[in-house]
């Protein structure tokens, strides 16, 4: 057995040496070699010198190396299994290591610089996904997180800033290629903007191209901003000429736009949406050109989609079908607007711009219904409102009778000849014509179309005397028409009732009530005025004469009673008309009434002035009204303003004979106090007078 062991011993002992031999000789062909590459290396990365000698050979020396240097250490991985090893081959072992370490990141160098070489050699022949990937191998190995001695070398960092030089190369490159086949360009002429859209015909070099910018993650935001701003934004929003040609130029497909550069003014030059719909399609069967898939299976237009989807989206529905919804129940009902949405959607998801999770155009086509009915009644409100705003003094005679079956009871109504505004009829029409809406709708629309009465009605409450607030307090003839025109509408309103308007004993009150306010509010404005400018009829400073002052006031208050007569008498109903002018008239003569009363010494002359400045009043008053006669019924205290113009001209036998101890007209109007106040005020005190004064009980 000690004869074998030393055999075996002597076997392994020699192996070994064997080992040392060829390591210390690997070893030193491996220092050599990298002597040659690091000073290859220095001068051409480092020091930038020019290349004097040829190193062609020295990457298949750098393979050989790394396959013998490989051999060797797993012929002495399996003596370290085997564990017959000695101590100094362990050693040997771990030496090598660090040298075959070495040799691998000479290998790696010689390989990043075989890849420049061979950079050059593909941008030669323009060999856009060879450079491409060769870029893309040089990333891996400068990037390489394995390799920490590469990264610490003198020309580690030189080498990086080649590779990126190549790589903003290669992309500079691959943009102007892809720029040369997909062609963006767009001019303005004066108010005219002509945007051309041209693509290669040449499929294989664009899928070339493409493949490479995707595979670079190339960001295409330029592309599509283009795309939004130039040519789907203008088609959305204006009329656009869209013009595709495939046949006339054999190397481009051409899409051509042209349109006004300035924004639309007029909405009435708004696009159809099938128009648009239809100009998108061309353009999309223009762009299609270009949509090749990508390496990792994306289609151009799925790349268009995560940059312009939710703008285009956006655009769509608010400047083009939110402007598609009808107007109007009968538009509504030849409507195809739903299904041509639902088709649209179907197009952009079969051309992949939509994904099937994108149902925006389809939840909006679920509610077209919806906001029709929103749209419809919003626009009826819009439009009332806009003729609420309009001026009232534009005007229109009306008269009308509203039969038993109509009014609810046995007789007529009638609804008397007057002015009211040309705005009021144009509302009433418009009712109208919602109510004729209503016969032919769903049960919802029909009551949505009552609501809207009501809703305009209750409007027109708060809008009008908010609206024309200024007119209404300072311009009478605002007023009586604004009275008409609500007393119009409570008469309207009655006459529709048996159509279903909601609430309608409330808005005819509010109505009326409000009219009413208003000219009420006018009419106490005007006798504000009257009793402002009879402050100057003021009787205690005439002595000798009546003077100048008190006949102006009275003769000014006259004009202000002509011009209401101007201005309301063609427009107020009769009866309105008689009782407010007689009221207002009435509020005169007592004021003139009341002053002369109030004075305690009304000489000869004066009082004679105040008769003749009184038959001035009782001359020109009846012609305020259409029959002179209504003053007599209108006017509450004329007969007593007659009987004091009486008893100032007259004599005291006349005033005794119209008392009459108390039975004579005068006292239907006037007290005994009265009576005899006017007697000492204008007779000197005598017998004669004392008498009178008796007989006055």
């Amino acid at each position: 057995m000690s004869l074998l062991r030393e055999v075996v011993d002597i076997v392994n002992e020699n192996q070994s040496v064997d080992i040392r031999k060829n390591l210390q000789k690997l070893g030193g062909k491996i220092k050599c070699f990298q002597d040659k590459v690091r000073s290859y290396v220095t001068n051409k990365y480092v020091d930038f010198l020019p290349e004097l000698e040829q190193f062609e050979l020295y990457y298949a020396d750098c393979e050989n190396l790394l396959t013998e240097s490989d051999n060797l250490l797993r012929t002495i991985e399996d003596k370290v299994q085997m564990k017959a090893a000695t101590e100094e081959l362990h050693r040997y072992r771990e030496d090598f290591e660090e040298v075959a370490q070495g040799l691998r990141v000479t290998h790696k160098i010689l390989r990043i610089d075989q890849i420049f070489k061979d950079i050059n050699v593909a941008k030669s022949k323009q060999g856009h996904l060879a450079v491409m990937e060769l870029i893309c191998e040089l990333r891996n190995l400068i990037q390489d997180p394995t390799d920490n001695i590469f990264k610490q070398l003198n020309c580690y960092e030189n080498i990086k800033i080649r590779y990126h030089l190549e790589n903003e190369s290669m992309l500079h490159s691959l943009k102007l290629k892809f720029e040369s086949l997909v062609q963006l360009k767009e001019k303005t002429f004066q108010n005219i903007k002509c945007v051309t859209v041209k693509i290669t015909k040449n499929e294989q070099e664009l899928q070339e191209i493409i493949t490479a910018l995707a595979s670079e993650k190339y960001s295409s935001r330029k592309m599509c901003e283009f795309l939004m701003e130039n040519v789907f934004k203008p088609v959305i929003r204006k009329p656009v000429s869209v013009e595709m040609d495939d046949v006339n130029d054999p190397e481009f497909v051409c899409l051509q736009l042209s349109y006004c550069s300035k924004e639309l003014e007029d909405e009435d030059l708004r696009p159809n949406y099938k128009v648009i719909f239809e100009h998108i399609r061309t353009i999309f069967s223009c762009l299609k050109q270009m949509n090749i898939p990508t390496a990792d299976g994306e289609s151009v237009f799925e790349i268009l989609r995560e940059y312009m989807k939710d703008k285009f989206m956006k655009l769509l529905i608010s400047e083009c079908l939110d402007y598609s919804i009808p107007d109007n129940m009968i538009d509504m009902n030849d409507s195809s607007l739903v299904t041509d949405i639902t088709e649209f959607h179907e197009f952009l998801q079969e051309i992949l711009f939509l994904t099937p999770d994108n149902r925006e155009l389809l939840e909006y086509a679920e509610k077209i219904e919806l906001l029709f009915r929103n749209r419809f009644f919003r626009n009826i409100l819009d439009n009332a409102v806009d003729i609420m705003r309009k001026d009232l003094h534009d005007m229109i005679l009306v008269a009308e009778k509203l039969g038993a079956a109509e009014s609810g009871d046995s007789g007529l109504t009638i609804f008397p000849s007057c002015m009211v505004s040309k705005s009021t009829m144009e509302l009433i029409s418009l009712m109208e014509r919602v109510l004729k809406e209503i016969s032919g709708s769903e049960e919802k629309v029909g009551q949505g179309l009552l609501s809207t009465i009501s809703i305009i009605l209750d409007r027109y409450l708060t809008e009008m005397p908010t609206f024309h607030a200024k007119l209404l307090l300072n311009i009478p003839q605002q007023t009586a028409l604004f009275h008409n025109n609500c007393m119009y509408l409570a008469f309207w309103i009655t006459k529709n009732q048996s159509k279903g308007i909601e609430t309608v004993c409330v808005m005819v009150k509010s109505l009326q009530h409000l009219g009413s306010e208003q000219f009420l509010n006018q009419i106490k404005n005007q006798r504000a005025q009257l009793m402002e400018i009879l402050k100057g009829f003021d009787l205690s400073d005439a002595v000798s004469e009546l003077g100048l002052e008190p006949p102006k006031v009275v003769r000014q208050c006259l004009r202000q009673l002509d011009l209401l007569k101007n201005v309301w008498q063609t427009i107020l109903p009769d009866v309105v008309y008689n009782k407010t002018m007689g009221n207002l008239i009435n509020e005169f003569c007592n004021e003139l009434i009341r002053r002369v009363l109030s004075v305690d010494d009304l000489p000869t002359p004066v009082a004679n002035g105040l008769v003749d400045l009184f038959n001035t009043v009782y001359s020109r008053a009846p012609g305020i009204f259409q029959d002179p006669r209504e003053i007599n019924v209108a006017v509450k205290n004329w007969l007593k303003f007659q009987q004091l113009t009486m008893i100032l001209g007259g004599s005291l036998a006349e005033i005794s004979e119209n008392w009459a101890n108390g039975k004579g007209p005068l006292t239907l109007n006037f007290k005994a106090e009265e009576i005899k106040h006017l007697i000492r005020a204008l007779f000197q005190n005598t017998s004669r007078r004392a008498m009178t004064l008796n007989s006055i009980v």
